[in-house]
């Protein structure tokens, strides 16, 4: 399938896909630790950048997932989903956006739904085989491990966005 186009709306389930799925209990319980892959964090501030929306879908709730949304600049956090799809059409509505401009990427049973719904959908690369069976694209990192950073790059070369956003980087960067 060729990439839609006018894609505007990436849509990411967390555990596993933003993270690598491990949950730690440090502490015995006293805080959830995950870990996030700085270049996914990049790859969505240019996203972003390029005037796109991000939007974060979770079954789980976590302080962190809060705290890296709120460094990214995400505003569209949905924690303890029990309907992806609901979550989902309700961040678009705010959006003004419509399925078809969304792209969900997945890893779990949990994610198909959501990635059947959309416009585009994206397995990471250790989802798991039905997943992947569904989805239109796989990257070629694992989640928690530069997945993300794979299906924006993906995107943004499909839109033509792609170089822009490495000269913005690079004009970015030679400012520091």
């Amino acid at each position: 399938m060729n990439v839609p186009k006018d894609i505007s709306v990436l849509v990411l389930d967390v555990d596993g896909v933003l993270t690598d799925g491990t949950i730690a209990f440090p502490q015995i319980l006293q805080t959830e630790s995950k870990s996030f892959h700085v270049h996914d964090g990049l790859g969505i501030s240019l996203w972003q950048k390029a005037g796109n929306n991000t939007v974060l879908i979770s079954g789980r709730n976590s302080d962190c997932v809060n705290h890296r949304a709120k460094e990214l600049g995400i505003k569209y956090i949905f924690q303890g989903s029990k309907d992806k799809i609901k979550d989902l059409d309700n961040a678009l509505a705010e959006l003004n956006a419509t399925p078809e401009q969304a792209c969900f990427v997945g890893d779990d049973l949990g994610d198909m739904a959501a990635m059947e719904y959309v416009g585009y959908s994206i397995a990471v690369q250790n989802a798991v085989q039905e997943v992947k069976a569904i989805a239109d694209w796989t990257t070629v990192r694992s989640g928690g491990n530069g997945a993300v950073r794979d299906a924006i790059e993906h995107l943004m070369q499909a839109s033509g966005t792609w170089k822009t956003a490495v000269e913005l980087c690079k004009t970015e960067s030679s400012k520091q």
